[in-house]
């Protein structure tokens, strides 16, 4: 007996195959790129992404007899696919955390509802990082589309809807939309006449760990599976991850290290929405049932893949014709101590607490002495203060963190871990299992088909800790004194945006 979790990020997906011990039993990975149709524009071809992720589910399937007993799913959210009654894939799918289409429409949103009355209803300030301002933008500029299209799917419910399920959002999704009732746990008809939008173009919602259907036999066959598998609602990346690396109680956080950095921690009552949203910080549905999670996040992961593509593309081909690791390689390169190099991590949108879209990152202190490692490791730990930034400010609004659980590609190297634990100045304890996004889908599977009675059984089976990572004193004191400068030149930035702003 296995468990299939499938994990869809911005710019690759997952699968992998758990026994019901947690013992990681095959994976496999397929790369996409974003496509940019014009500047400030970013989309995935979703009929192409679709060919990637049945092409990781037929290679995991081959490498290992073990059957399925059920399949369940962690995705990025905000962006949809628009699909058609007879699963028909009727075009790209925009990603809203990289494509600034629809800000275009906030001053008119922000004139309808304020964002108090909004993180009441929803749990999410207004921004241009969410679903609603991407129809808004479908509705009036491809109103072709946008008529033609039967259901606008996240992702975390396309690819099971392909697969033969219902059309589906699991709730942690859904609230990245911005036209969810967190409390009803319904779509809001107060949010979506506020948008302009038809309610009846979004799927239904459903709880995480929720039946949604089974694999139908032509797809099943296609794939390589039996008919039948139940299809289990899966969840928001940053929850599944919460679930994998055990995040289901107060006081743990995981510390995301891919493509975004992200720290998620768990909590069970609603903080007060004035205190949230001074700090920019949401509050969601955890796949977990009477628990909430909220998102500190940044850029990080995206940096790190600029850095590679900008500094170190021929090394990054060789790299993956040898099957090398080009991350371990340049890691090596940085210094043991502080980077000479403090970076502004905002290179794209930046998210809590300002979410500023038009944003620029810094690079100061560079000579010709500086290294490419220097720059990589102030890259890394540009955006490792900028979380720090806003976790210092969590107290006030009663949301504990005695350590972090590092996930994601970044948490393969102990010297980034060691580097955010001295930045963070908080134990990190690493799970065995690196893939805490399709671990926590497996475990989703688990509890949807009853493999565990509960969240806990299904983590206390599954769910595995390694190495814990303590703040090194001296290096605590180093970083301290580091993060103090970077404090200090954030402004700046913000001074260079307003000159930028008034010569435009």
């Amino acid at each position: 007996m296995s468990l299939l979790g499938i994990d869809m990020g911005t710019t690759g997906c997952k699968a992998a195959l758990f026994a019901t011990d947690g013992r990681l039993l095959a994976l496999a990975y397929e790369e996409y790129l974003l496509q940019r149709p014009q500047r400030g524009q970013a989309e995935l071809p979703s009929a192409a992404v679709w060919q990637k992720v049945k092409h990781v589910i037929r290679e995991v399937v081959a490498k290992c007899a073990d059957p399925v007993t059920a399949i369940s799913f962690s995705s990025f959210g905000e962006a949809m696919v628009p699909v058609g009654p007879d699963r028909q894939i009727l075009g790209p799918s925009i990603v809203p955390t990289l494509d600034n289409r629809g800000a275009e429409y906030l001053p008119e949103l922000r004139r309808g509802l304020d964002n108090k009355a909004l993180y009441a209803l929803n749990g999410n300030p207004l921004g241009n990082i969410y679903s609603l301002t991407k129809l808004k933008w479908i509705k009036e500029h491809q109103p072709e589309l946008y008529q033609r299209t039967d259901k606008f799917l996240l992702w975390g419910g396309f690819v099971p809807f392909m697969l033969g399920a219902e059309p589906h959002v699991d709730y942690s999704l859904a609230n990245r939309s911005l036209l969810f009732d967190i409390e009803q746990e319904a779509w809001s008809d107060e949010l979506i006449a506020w948008a302009g939008l038809d309610g009846e173009k979004l799927p239904t919602p459903v709880p995480s760990g929720t039946v949604v259907g089974e694999i139908d036999s032509r797809m099943a066959a296609e794939l390589g599976l039996p008919a039948g598998i139940p299809l289990v609602a899966g969840a928001h990346d940053q929850c599944a991850n919460a679930v994998g690396c055990g995040v289901i109680e107060e006081g743990t956080a995981v510390f995301g290290m891919g493509t975004f950095f992200c720290i998620t921690p768990a909590f069970r009552q609603r903080r007060p929405p004035a205190l949230m949203l001074e700090r920019g910080l949401n509050t969601e549905h955890h796949a977990v049932p009477e628990l909430f999670v909220s998102f500190i996040y940044n850029q990080g992961g995206i940096l790190a893949k600029w850095f590679r593509d900008t500094f170190a593309a021929a090394e990054y081909q060789r790299a993956r014709e040898e099957g090398a690791d080009i991350y371990a390689r340049l890691i090596a390169e940085m210094p043991r101590h502080p980077s000479s190099v403090i970076v502004l991590p905002h290179f794209i949108a930046t998210g809590p607490p300002d979410f500023i879209d038009d944003s620029r990152g810094v690079v100061a202190g560079l000579t010709v002495e500086t290294k490419r490692g220097d720059i990589l490791k102030g890259m890394i730990e540009g955006a490792t203060y900028y979380l720090r930034d806003v976790i210092d400010t969590l107290p006030a609004v009663d949301i504990p963190i005695r350590e972090y659980r590092p996930t994601g590609g970044g948490a393969k190297s102990d010297a980034w871990i060691q580097l955010c634990a001295d930045i963070m100045d908080k134990p990190f304890v690493r799970p065995q299992v690196e893939e805490a996004g399709a671990l926590g889908a497996a475990i989703l599977a688990g509890v949807g088909c009853q493999v565990f009675a509960s969240y806990d059984e299904g983590v206390e089976a599954m769910v595995h800790m390694g190495r814990t990572f303590v703040p090194n004193p001296t290096q605590v004191d180093l970083y301290g004194e580091r993060f103090v400068l970077y404090k200090q030149l954030a402004p700046l930035m913000r001074d260079y945006l307003r000159l930028l702003a008034r010569k435009s």
